[in-house]
């Protein structure tokens, strides 16, 4: 299995004090679906460069979850280890596959313009392009234009954004989330195998 470096959202549990890494175990199965071996990324952005030597990854996924600081997030520890996982993997030629937040995060850093969408929480939608069918939707920010070097790959019916990639860069994503169709779906397990060199 390949080892794929995954970031984690953050749970604030304000009763407790305390601000949680957390991670869906359905994308763990997902990943390992693929065949993928998915090794947590706590978001202490110090520790990110050590993990990388340890693990020696063979890409990188941001997940879902959160929303970004420029959207108004309040996760500043999250986009600090996200943002060093991107510059490594740029630096040692890895991909990075973002999933909803995390092709979020990778347009925006590449230019893009997000805002906030209607009727895409936890809602189905159709969608055209390279993928020619029914995704769910959770997010309620949406890319309404990517940066130079993006190419969108789907659209949602309203011309949202719903799958992009940025070849140059080896970075990629989708707004949907593949972890949480039961059964997980082959063509979705293509693409990220796909997307993540497998």
């Amino acid at each position: 299995m390949r080892p794929i470096l995954v970031s984690q959202r953050v749970d604030v549990c304000r009763d407790r004090q305390e601000r949680r890494d957390v991670l869906d175990q359905r994308l763990c199965r997902f990943l390992g679906a693929c065949g993928c071996l998915p090794v947590p990324v706590p978001n202490a952005a110090a520790l990110v460069p050590g993990l990388w030597e340890a693990v020696q990854p063979q890409g990188v996924l941001l997940s879902g979850g959160n929303d970004l600081l420029a959207l108004g997030g309040d996760v500043p520890e999250r986009e600090a280890a996200e943002t060093l996982l991107i510059e490594l993997a740029a630096r040692h030629g890895k991909p990075v596959f973002g999933i909803c937040h995390g092709l979020q995060l990778l347009a925006h850093l590449g230019g893009a313009t997000l805002s906030a969408m209607g009727g895409h929480v936890a809602s189905r939608h159709e969608l055209t392009g390279a993928v020619c069918r029914e995704v769910n939707s959770y997010h309620q920010w949406g890319i309404q234009a990517l940066g130079a070097d993006w190419e969108a790959l789907a659209r949602a019916r309203d011309e949202s954004v719903e799958y992009a990639c940025c070849r140059s860069m080896l970075q990629g994503g989708i707004m949907w989330h593949p972890e949480r169709e039961e059964p997980f779906v082959p063509e979705d397990m293509a693409l990220v195998r796909e997307a993540l060199g497998g």
